[in-house]
């Protein structure tokens, strides 16, 4: 055991002086404790990371009872028992000054920086009158909340709906939004990648080698390199992704949709398809063969500087390895204001070539449930939903229900950038509260400056976090969240090829005053009196109604951290189900060609796989086939603006995470030697970045590995809140050059724009 005085707080860090020390205590913060003991809860915990959405299963094992060492957990095969690096660098929340430790409430103007300690009674008092003012004067639709998704937002949304608001929003419309939205429109479904079982990938951008998912990205190492696989990239800079292709394509910014429909012609028009998956399991084919018939290779290439024999060719290659072959769907970049029929026309051409539930393409999640009915008996143990009675009925509708193109998205997250309108514009209707869960809308939402307004704009903020982040800076109440090493949670599923569950656990002891956002958000709600809305006393009594009170299944799930049950299956791969049906004496009947095609179900209008959509059509006129349509992202006088993610940070999450800020601190900018010729730039330089709605200043890196017409810089730095000071002021702040731009159908924010670039 250590005791923790501010020279021990540096040590455990791991950073030097210089950078990790304070200009001054910040109040509520763990510098301002002067003593506090690490307690380890075991020697060794199973459990989950959260430095990322990814929340890889993990082992923290107590060194010396001085510090965490993390490690991966070797019962998630497909994680490799590994993580990264910033699921190495956990630790050092533990210890970091900077992280706070008790509540703290705003004594100066919002965004001041002026704030006093205060008790959690004080701090849940003051917003439960806050609330109850603002619900009777406004309503309770007044009032919105937001969450990272992940572990613990169904908690604070479960207050949201207690209290009465329809108002919740998860990141969503800023990341993964648009490939989960296209694959619900023609699937009915979220899908999987079978990254590691592929043969050939082609790649729209999806940086998978920076941001970093441990199970795909080790997935797809696996298909390169034990494999053989071939991997084709189409992205405007030489990523890391890009780096370790066979191929990479300089494609111009927005354009990703050409390439992609250009593809799925050469596929229809050579004849190259699957006929007969297409006939049996796919509706629209006909509506979207005629719409793609004019998007040839040689159009594509006008649009997209991506040649014409390269994408024929390409297209030919990535049929003849059908069906273990994928166009990878992507993930955080919206590209283009046409992100929906972006990423439906990727689905479009893995659909042509008949990859769905075969070895290398993709497929649905086998949850328990489903898998238990193929198998014929109970292979794998389904948990339960805990519920709660006669919660109240809410009948105003969210802000972004103004629309109903945006259908599909109100019940997948919500269109977060709807909360600015609401507050600054009063549309549909005017926000008087925000409530935040680990959610930094200052630097993952585009348009700063209209973020600050609305802020600004509200009778109350209040943010749940770890930090004083970019956002919380322009809080009211800030209330410090247990880092994932000192708390416990519900179960969780993490089902793939076959059922599978984890669960967090804490590792260690709370260190100062901080909570579980699952107390924090259950203690407002009682402090509103709505305590009925709770009918648990803490998280093992919600895990104890996840089992059905089945003690020993919730002992042997929370010592192996990482369960999985049953045969990995595809429904039709038919090696997998023959396995499946050779291990389950009672298994489903297998279809005539050795598979369970026909137990494919989705949960579309039609029952099938939807190329073409009427439903879509319903919400927008015109939008139901798949098509290309013209956008203009830029002037003729600027560069294309893009943004993306590094291995070593995650959006605008960890950059102020001791260890990760010692590996990068700063973001200079990508320009292309001819283009920094032009301007006598050179590597090293400061230079400016004007947009429509910004302007920033960095530094830059004058690199070959991207387009001439475009510049680049990694996203989550340039934070103007300068409580903290390690990498959060350092760079240039990609969402003050974006506008707040809208996608259709999606709603996603978009991360393309216009610059004019100068030497300072």
């Amino acid at each position: 055991m250590i005791q923790l005085n501010r020279r021990h707080f540096l040590q455990g860090a791991g950073a030097s002086g210089a950078t990790c020390a304070l200009a001054s205590i910040l109040p509520g913060s763990l510098a301002a404790i002067e003593k506090q003991p690490l307690k380890g809860v075991s020697s060794e915990v199973a459990s989950i990371c959260e430095m990322c959405s990814t929340r890889c299963p993990i082992k923290a094992r107590i060194v010396d009872g001085k510090n965490v060492f993390i490690s991966g957990n070797k019962e998630a095969k497909s994680f490799g028992g590994k993580v990264c690096a910033r699921g190495g660098a956990g630790h050092s929340l533990l210890y970091d000054p900077q992280r706070l430790v008790k509540p703290l409430k705003r004594v100066g103007e919002r965004g001041e920086g002026k704030w006093a300690e205060i008790s959690w009674d004080e701090a849940y008092q003051f917003i439960a009158q806050k609330l109850t003012a603002i619900k009777q004067q406004h309503g309770a639709e007044s009032i919105a909340f937001s969450s990272k998704s992940g572990s613990l937002d169904g908690h604070v949304f479960h207050l949201a709906n207690a209290l009465g608001t329809p108002n919740t929003f998860t990141h969503a419309s800023t990341c993964p939004g648009a490939y989960v939205i296209a694959a619900k429109a023609m699937f009915g479904t979220k899908m999987k990648r079978d990254l590691g079982n592929s043969k050939y990938i082609i790649n729209f951008g999806h940086n998978i080698y920076e941001g970093i998912n441990m199970s795909e990205t080790r997935g797809m190492m696996q298909a390169q390199m034990d494999k053989g696989a071939k991997l084709v990239v189409f992205e405007p800079r030489f990523s890391v992704v890009a780096d370790k292709a066979d191929e990479w394509h300089a494609i111009r910014p927005g354009t990703d949709v050409s390439v992609a429909l250009a593809i799925c012609h050469v596929l229809i028009n050579d004849n190259l398809y699957d006929k007969l998956f297409i006939e049996q399991f796919v509706v629209g084919f006909d509506e979207f063969a005629a719409e793609v018939k004019q998007y040839t290779p040689e159009w594509a290439e006008s649009v997209s500087d991506v040649s014409a024999s390269a994408i024929r060719r390409i297209a030919h290659e990535y049929a003849s390895h059908a069906p273990h072959a994928v166009v990878d769907f992507g993930h955080r970049a919206t590209f283009t204001p046409e992100e929906f029929d972006m990423r439906r026309a990727i689905y479009a051409a893995n659909i042509l070539i008949g990859n769905i539930e075969r070895k290398g393409g993709i497929y649905m999640g086998k949850k328990a449930s489903s898998y238990n009915k193929l198998a014929g008996e109970q292979v794998a143990p389904e948990l339960a939903k805990p519920g709660v009675k006669d919660m109240p009925e809410i009948t105003a509708k969210r802000i972004d229900q103004v629309d109903e193109q945006f259908k599909l998205m109100w019940s997948s997250g919500g269109i977060y950038q709807s909360i600015i309108d609401a507050s600054l514009d009063a549309k549909p209707y005017q926000l008087k509260a925000w409530i935040m869960s680990r959610t930094n809308p200052m630097q993952t939402l585009t348009d700063r400056a209209k973020v600050e307004q609305s802020l600004k704009a509200l009778e109350l903020v209040v943010c749940c976090d770890l930090y004083i982040s970019e956002t919380a800076a322009y809080a009211d109440i800030i209330l410090p969240e247990s880092t994932y090493l000192e708390r416990d949670e519900e179960i969780f599923d993490k089902s793939g090829k076959n059922p599978a569950y984890y669960v967090r656990q804490r590792a260690v002891e709370t260190i100062g005053d901080s909570r579980p956002s699952w107390q924090i958000f259950k203690d407002i709600g009682e402090a509103l009196g709505l305590e009925q809305y709770y009918p648990w006393e803490n998280i093992e009594t919600l895990q104890l109604m996840q089992v059905n009170r089945d003690h020993s299944l919730l002992k042997h799930i929370k010592k192996l951290g990482y369960v999985s049950y049953g045969k990995p299956l595809m429904l039709r791969e038919p090696s997998m189900v023959k396995e499946f049906v050779n291990t389950y004496a009672n298994a489903r009947h297998v279809d005539h060609d050795g598979t369970f095609a026909t137990a494919m179900k989705f949960k579309t209008p039609s029952g099938k796989i939807e190329l073409t959509s009427a439903q879509v059509e319903d919400m927008a006129p015109g939008r139901g086939v798949i098509k290309h349509r013209p956008v203009q992202l830029k002037q003729a006088d600027e560069l294309y603006f893009i943004q993306g993610k590094v291995a070593v940070h995650t959006n605008g999450a960890t950059h102020n995470i001791p260890l990760l800020s010692n590996l990068m601190s700063s973001n200079a900018i990508w320009i292309h030697p001819i283009t920094a010729g032009r301007l006598n730039i050179h590597s090293g330089d400061a230079i400016q970045l004007t947009s429509s709605v910004g302007s920033e200043e960095g530094t830059a890196l004058v690199t070959p590995g991207i387009r001439q017409d475009t510049v680049f810089a990694y996203m989550g730095f340039g934070s103007k809140n300068k409580e903290l000071v390690r990498a959060t002021g350092k760079g240039i702040h990609c969402g003050n050059l974006l506008p707040n731009v809208v996608a259709p159908i999606c709603g996603m924010n978009l991360h393309t724009t216009g610059v004019k670039l100068a030497k300072i």
